[in-house]
Order: structure tokens, then C-alpha cells, then sequence
């Protein structure tokens, strides 16, 4: 038998705070919030997939995350009005990599807990 996964349904994102999480993810990047269970656990929608944002259990670490990387039409004034609403600019968008039909542009920020997260536009030609 076979394995193959292919969709990601849900990603957990480790918080010193889960309240200040929300104000950056919610009300900074726009991203819905589905439901909260408790004062420690709160559940956001990024386009069908669930992000969890819970403060540490387990082994769990503040600001030791895999990197979430959203998809945007216009990453050069998205990543400003982010950084101008108070996010910590990582790295300015820049080129990363030529494709045949696009180039793919990346930028990099970081939230109220230092996790990294990533700007991602591809560039059609």
C-alpha cells in the first residue's frame, strides 16, 4: 500500500500570547478567525487551511516555527503596509528564483513572537 498526503489541513504556530498573536494575524494579516477554545488555543483560516495558534505545549517553542509563507498578488506594497502597521521587516522582497512562465518573489517578516513568516508573489511575465 501506497502512502500519499497531499493537503494540509491544519498548521500549529507556537505563541507567547495568544491574544497578541490574534491582533497580528487577525486584525494585522486579515486572516479569519474561525473559533477559540479556551484563553490559550484560537483557530484562524488562511484560504482553507486551519492555523493554530496555541501557547506552548508540550515541545512547543516560542518563535521556533516552521516558516508560513502567504501567497500575495503585490508583494512589494503588501510587505510595506505590514511592516508600516508595526511587523519587523526580516528581508525585502526580492527575486529568488527564475521559472519558465514566472519569477518568484520573497520577502520576510516577523511576528510579535520573532517567528518568521514569508511574503510569496509569482511574477508572471
Amino acid at each position: 500500500m501506497t502512502i500519499k498526503l497531499s493537503t494540509i489541513a491544519q498548521i500549529a504556530l507556537t505563541v507567547s500570547d495568544v491574544d497578541t498573536a490574534l491582533g497580528f494575524y487577525r486584525d494585522l494579516l486579515g486572516l479569519e478567525l474561525l473559533f477559540r477554545a479556551g484563553p490559550n488555543l484560537a483557530f484562524l483560516n488562511a484560504d482553507g487551511v486551519r492555523i493554530m495558534l496555541s501557547t506552548p505545549q508540550g515541545a512547543g517553542k516560542v518563535g521556533a516555527n516552521s516558516v508560513l509563507y502567504f501567497k500575495v498578488s503585490d508583494i512589494e506594497t503588501t510587505h510595506a503596509r505590514i511592516v508600516a502597521a508595526g511587523a519587523q521587516s526580516e528581508r525585502v522582497p526580492q527575486l529568488a528564483a527564475t521559472m519558465p512562465d514566472h519569477e518568484l518573489w520573497l520577502s520576510f517578516l516577523r511576528d510579535p513572537d520573532a517567528n518568521l513568516l514569508a511574503l510569496l508573489e509569482e511574477k508572471r511575465a
